[in-house]
């Protein structure tokens, strides 16, 4: 289904009644809604009062237009005058198909469980008062394979969904902020340190990262080194490796492993992740890399995507499950410690115990207090740099 949004499947919100948009028509703008339909199936936010998917244009790894695909939730009740503040929100990791498109409504497997758990916090926020804009990301439900884990990319989707949520309704306004976990907590990071210089039209109040991801060479390096911790991560390197393919077609994905190791690429073109690790234990971990394949470039692509680097412009908050087994406490700790060193207001949270998922529910009521003490004009408490 999500495949064919940007050609068939939404109502074309600008252009003629057929559909159809000439040459003088396209949208030059990134952030312009492109086409619109209503919202279905579990990507639904039972407190909305108005759930639409859309497409709109943004900016691919390149910098380059593209299509990008997304959901907006509108809450109910009467606006702030100036219009409601907006959450825009980033997923976790689903795959890198047009199949794992959140707005679709009708993601498989595990992936579908994900976002429907995190769905439930989303509406938590929709209730409180935000508009809930979620980009499905570049490539996922509209060409081209998702650029997974590409920071620049991330930071444009995020943010051109907050503009073209203006021009779907009225009612929503110019404050907004980035939150995400998992690799949306990534993208997050990514949008508190360029959204200002992507939309300065807009208002970027303050960032919420849960458990983002981090040291993103590290996987490879597993396998290079042949550490133990391969084993556990063998699922995710198809999807580092096709984004980092998606993003830089000189990092070919098929020069980095072995053929053994081609179903499971394979499978992430088409399925999600469970396609993915359904594949990941027939092979043997002495078969996953190719002999003699140099990965000085990947690896070098993949430190420039690392969130260290980064300089957020707005408070932020970081939110870690002591138990994560995905993305480690430490490894969390490290980055909020490197973010405060480079001079950014930064918060950290860690919930004991609790390991990746169960952390975004976990982590709703410090979320909702945070935007509020900023929506009051308040300094967020237990900030670095303060």
């Amino acid at each position: 289904m999500a495949a064919v949004l940007a050609t068939a499947g939404l109502m074309v919100a600008c252009g003629s009644a057929t559909g159809e948009r000439s040459e003088a028509e396209q949208p030059k703008e990134h952030g312009t809604l492109l086409a619109t339909q209503p919202l279905a199936g579990d990507a639904v936010l039972p407190g909305a009062v108005r759930s639409e998917q859309i497409i709109y244009l943004s900016r691919g790894p390149q910098g380059d237009d593209v299509e990008v695909s997304g959901s907006v939730s509108i809450p109910a009740g009467e606006a702030p005058e100036a219009g409601w503040p907006v959450i825009s929100w980033a997923h976790g990791t689903t795959g890198v198909s047009d199949a794992c498109a959140p707005s679709s409504g009708t993601v498989p497997g595990s992936d579908g469980e994900y976002l429907r758990y995190v769905n439930e916090t989303l509406d938590q926020f929709l209730r409180a008062g935000y508009v809930v804009a979620q980009t499905d990301y570049v490539g996922l439900g509209t060409s081209g394979i998702h650029p997974y884990i590409n920071g620049d990319s991330e930071a444009a989707a995020v943010t051109d969904i907050v503009r073209a949520a203006r021009q779907l309704d009225s009612s929503v306004g110019t404050g907004w902020y980035a939150a995400g976990h998992s690799q949306g907590g990534h993208a997050a990071l990514f949008a508190a340190d360029q959204g200002p210089d992507l939309a300065p039209e807009l208002e970027l109040r303050g960032a919420v990262s849960i458990s983002p991801g981090n040291n993103l060479g590290d996987t490879v390096e597993y396998f290079v080194a042949g550490g133990p911790e391969a084993r556990a991560v063998l699922g995710y390197l198809p999807l580092i490796l096709l984004g980092a393919q998606a993003a830089d077609a000189a990092l070919d994905a098929y020069n980095y492993v072995t053929d053994e190791m081609t179903p499971l690429l394979e499978a992430a073109k088409v399925g999600c992740t469970d396609a993915v690790w359904a594949l990941a234990d027939t092979v043997p971990l002495d078969r996953v890399i190719r002999p003699g394949a140099d990965f000085t470039p990947l690896v070098s692509y993949l430190t420039e995507q690392n969130p260290d680097r980064l300089s957020p412009r707005v408070p932020t908050l970081i939110l870690q499950g002591g138990g994560d087994t995905s993305v480690t406490e430490p490894g969390s700790a490290a980055l909020a410690e490197s973010l405060c060193t480079r001079g950014s207001q930064v918060g950290y949270t860690v919930y004991d115990g609790l390991d990746h998922v169960p952390t975004v529910g976990a982590s709703a009521e410090d979320t909702l207090a945070f935007l509020a003490a900023i929506e009051g004009g308040r300094t967020p408490a237990g900030l670095c740099g303060d």
